[in-house]
């Protein structure tokens, strides 16, 4: 047991404690054993009789104590001006000095951390995002102006897309992307010869994915009769190639002409070949050496104005060469890739491209768009005027692209801006010469998030985009525009020719 405190020892010799002192000495004594204070407590960091004076601790002392209440010891630190302050007297809250080494090893750090986001970032890039070394082009006729693009028969290719998966390309003996051989119809079927470009095409997806290959299923299901499709699209299938080839869609016996435009098919329509529409040659020599020669005569014009102006725009022209290198490299299209998987960021960077893009979007449309819609109404009455002479109607459809599905489903869009205007334009001219406008715009207002189902950066649908392309068409299809494809027009058909 502790001993007793000091002052309670001090008794005369043969003096006896009162009864009531013993009680008080038993219970310290147990207070003691139970809860016993530190033997220096806190005077031994103080000198002698100031423990309740205001003079200062003994510098540079350390004490501990508990007292009879609590069960945790507390240490009593003092610094070198015998304060309790936490930190060194005269010195403020200085820091400490950084120590040399960490001044290299901390930028250097710092540099490895970038150095493996960057290779890392790489890496990913060039596992998620690589072309193949093989291409549709040794399938491809690509220099025959008297016939456009064309395929080679019995040929097969492979492409993967830096967004698709590896696709087999296969072309039938007529060298059409067709899924069955060229020849006569089966008996009682209904054909369709479908015209157009890549998307018609199956541009990324296989061919039993694209919708040239799930509408006749989806139309034989809903008008109760044989339907099958032929597929006479082509890479580059432009509106002026497709005029050229239409006696090859009349060997296929076709009962009706489908043909599903895309606002590249407008942009493009007078093209025949890919080199016409290709940009210019640019002047020979490096970018740093055509600049010097511009800049040199804007130098001999004495005009500060226009050296100024000619410094600011050969600096603009390189900054957007640098930009597109890097979109053109595999970390740029990562980057690109996942900004355009958010719908706000894409309409917004798709809004403030050039005109030649995004003008078929504009409420009031350029004059390069007026043109080129010109150019589009040629190629359309020429192939009305060929259909109308065999005897075969010619059906058109607007397929809307990443942007224009997006805004639709969204139902709002910037002013200025009208994603309908497009499908006005198209409809009017292809019923002005004796075609039939089908029209799957306003669908796309039920669907949630369309562009979901389009690659980001390269636009085409992917097979879920397919899909549901197939399904929007057959509802339309068959909601009496063709009335060949109405549900019970086959009984009809079959009443007629008994009676």
């Amino acid at each position: 047991m502790p001993k007793l405190p000091v002052e309670i020892n001090k008794t005369s010799a043969g003096e006896k404690l009162p009864s009531r002192d013993w009680i008080a000495v038993s219970l310290m004594s147990v207070t003691n054993w139970l809860y016993p204070s530190v033997q220096i407590g806190l005077q031994g960091c103080f000198g002698k009789d100031s423990l309740s004076s205001a003079a200062p601790a003994i510098p540079n002392s350390a004490c501990s104590e508990r007292i009879s209440e609590s069960k945790y010891l507390a240490e009593y630190r003092f610094h070198s001006c015998g304060h309790r302050a936490g930190i060194a007297c005269g010195w403020a809250s200085k820091e400490p000095k950084l120590p040399r080494t960490d001044w290299f090893l901390l930028p250097l750090v710092s540099l490895l951390t970038v150095v493996f986001l960057v290779l890392g970032t790489r890496f990913i890039a060039n596992r998620k995002f690589r072309e193949s070394t093989s291409t549709t082009l040794p399938c491809l006729v690509l220099n025959d102006p008297s016939t456009g693009v064309r395929g080679i028969p019995n040929t097969v290719c492979w492409q993967k897309g830096m967004e698709s998966d590896l696709v087999e390309y296969r072309f039938n003996s007529c060298g059409h992307r067709a899924g069955m051989d060229c020849g006569p119809k089966l008996p009682g079927a209904y054909r369709i010869v479908m015209i157009g470009s890549s998307i018609n095409f199956g541009m990324w997806v296989a061919q039993r994915q694209s919708f040239a290959a799930l509408l006749p299923m989806e139309l034989s299901r809903r008008s109760g009769r044989k339907v099958e499709l032929y597929n006479e699209a082509m890479q580059w299938g432009t509106p002026a190639r497709t005029s050229l080839s239409f006696n090859e869609m009349l060997a296929e016996q076709p009962d009706m002409l489908f043909w599903a435009l895309t606002p590249t098919d407008i942009a493009n329509a007078k093209f025949v070949l890919p080199s016409a529409a290709a940009p210019a040659h640019q002047e020979r020599g490096s970018l740093s050496q055509r600049h010097w020669n511009q800049l040199k005569i804007a130098i001999s014009s004495h005009s500060i104005a226009m050296i100024a102006g000619d410094i600011w725009n050969q600096l603009a022209s390189s900054w957007r060469l640098r930009v597109e290198r890097f979109r053109g490299t595999s970390s740029g299209f990562l980057l690109q890739h996942l900004l355009y998987a958010s719908r706000s960021q894409y309409i917004r960077s798709y809004l403030a491209a050039a005109d030649s893009e995004n003008g078929f979007l504009k409420a009031s449309q350029s004059e390069r768009w007026s043109g080129e819609l010109g150019e589009f109404e040629l190629c359309v009455g020429d192939i009305e005027r060929q259909a109308h002479a065999a005897g075969v109607p010619l059906v058109a459809v607007l397929v809307p692209n990443r942007a224009q599905a997006a805004m639709i489903s969204q139902g709002e869009w910037p002013a200025g801006y009208d994603p309908y205007k497009l499908d006005d334009e198209l409809r009017t001219i292809i019923e002005s010469h004796g075609g039939i406008y089908v029209d799957i715009l306003p669908d796309f207002r039920a669907v949630a998030d369309p562009e979901q189902n389009y690659f980001p950066v390269d636009g085409h649908p992917d097979a879920a985009g397919h899909a549901l392309i197939a399904g929007l068409l057959a509802k339309e299809l068959t909601a009496g525009a063709i009335p060949a494809l109405k549900p019970g027009a086959s009984q009809q058909v079959a009443s007629a020719k008994e009676y």
